[in-house]
């Protein structure tokens, strides 16, 4: 596939960008460079690969949440700003 310069107007209006005349060369080929490495790739035998779903094979190991007074809430509130002895009080981010 190649991109001519229709179809670059064109990706350029779907995306709402505005493509300068002297930035058109360098961007054509830009894109037909990636298009071109694209189609490179799908030459690949992928033939019995499994499709990633995770980059590793680590898994998060999670500890069970156990409530507990880890923390006297005295000293939780020692270097607090504003606090009213129950809850942290922080400014109003949303209207």
């Amino acid at each position: 596939m190649k991109v001519d310069q229709e179809a670059l107007q064109k990706i350029a209006h779907l995306a709402q960008l505005e493509v300068r005349p002297e930035e058109e060369t360098e961007l054509l080929s830009s894109l037909n460079g990636v298009l071109t490495w694209m189609e490179q790739l799908n030459e690949v035998d992928t033939t019995g690969v499994e499709p990633l779903t995770h980059i590793s094979d680590e898994t998060n190991v999670l500890r069970d949440d156990v409530v507990g007074n880890h923390l006297p809430r005295e000293q939780a509130f020692v270097n607090a700003p504003q606090h009213d002895n129950q809850f942290f009080e922080v400014p109003k981010v949303l209207e």
